[in-house]
């Protein structure tokens, strides 16, 4: 029985390393193939080779592929996650750093917490969670304002515009998933949509012309190392340790990589790829990560 419980003990701090500390280097990996590749072409590989290998591995264990209606429900969830959010996110990284970038993402359950206010109904807005978006939301000005005597230059805007698009499509995307028909295996659902989402990146990026011009053999190692990464480490294997999570830990226990990927991302970026971090950064940060913290710590309740 002790035997049992180490092994489950091993398995349990294994995955929250996993979530808490690839996840959070997710962010470094995209910053640094970036660099050389086109960003949507960049997303598209990573999700389409993911999410090929999730639902294959799915269909090999007998599972059922999706119906019409489930296929039509996460493609539109797949354009909102995959094309909106992680295709602006790829995108922005070329003008944001890798730490950055993840704070600014990490505003995501500011922004599910007002979608469940005005779509949902599921929450109120009370004077602790009025108080937590506001915070937030002063996170974000003093990372994007120029006026501020902070030190440190203020996030390109294009950047920072289109990471909050993203962030808002996640948000969206959250809502519309408790409504829409989608298959009742997480693991089907989420390969599903991260082959859809991929195959769309592919015609984002054949529309932007990713296409041309693009030679294989001129990418560095680096590079081709980071879309692996991603591939293996941020989506099979950080998304397996995740669904492990969730059928053995409390959902706030697990949420709580939602305020640790942003950590673990700034101390990557400042460590590994020597982005700066001063009081603008690190007053930014701590902003958003207070009003992560009260907003996921503060229980959802239906109207009367």
């Amino acid at each position: 029985m002790a035997a049992t419980e180490h092994r489950a003990a091993w398995k349990t701090l294994l995955a929250f390393a996993i979530i808490y500390l690839v996840w959070g280097s997710t962010f470094l990996a995209i910053r640094v193939g970036v660099r050389e590749l086109p960003p949507f072409l960049f997303a598209a590989a990573r999700f389409t080779v993911a999410g090929a290998a999730l639902l294959g591995w799915m269909m090999a264990r007998g599972e059922s592929l999706p119906n019409g209606r489930e296929w039509a429900s996460m493609a539109t969830i797949a354009l909102l996650i995959f094309v909106f959010d992680y295709g602006l996110l790829f995108w922005a990284e070329q003008r944001v750093p890798s730490g950055i970038a993840a704070v600014m993402m990490a505003t995501i359950p500011a922004f599910m917490a007002l979608a469940e206010i005005v779509f949902l109904g599921s929450r109120r807005l009370t004077v602790r969670l009025a108080v937590a978006l506001l915070i937030g939301l002063a996170g974000v000005v003093v990372l994007m304002s120029r006026s501020l005597n902070l030190g440190g230059a203020a996030i390109d805007s294009a950047g920072a515009a289109a990471l909050i698009i993203g962030a808002v499509s996640w948000s969206v995307a959250s809502v519309l998933s408790k409504k829409l028909p989608l298959p009742g295996s997480k693991v089907v659902s989420s390969g599903a949509q991260m082959l859809v989402g991929g195959l769309m990146l592919a015609l984002v990026a054949a529309g932007r012309g990713e296409l041309q011009g693009f030679h294989p053999e001129a990418v560095s190692r680096g590079a081709w190392i980071a879309m692996a990464y991603l591939i293996v480490m941020g989506s099979i294997v950080g998304f397996t340790a995740y669904v492990w999570l969730i059928h053995h830990e409390s959902p706030t226990k697990v949420g709580t990589y939602a305020y640790v990927n942003p950590v673990v991302a700034v101390v990557l970026g400042y460590f590994v790829a020597g982005e700066a971090v001063g009081v603008r950064t690190v007053l930014g940060t701590i902003c958003v990560l207070v009003s992560v913290v009260v907003i996921t710590t503060t229980g959802s309740k239906k109207l009367a």
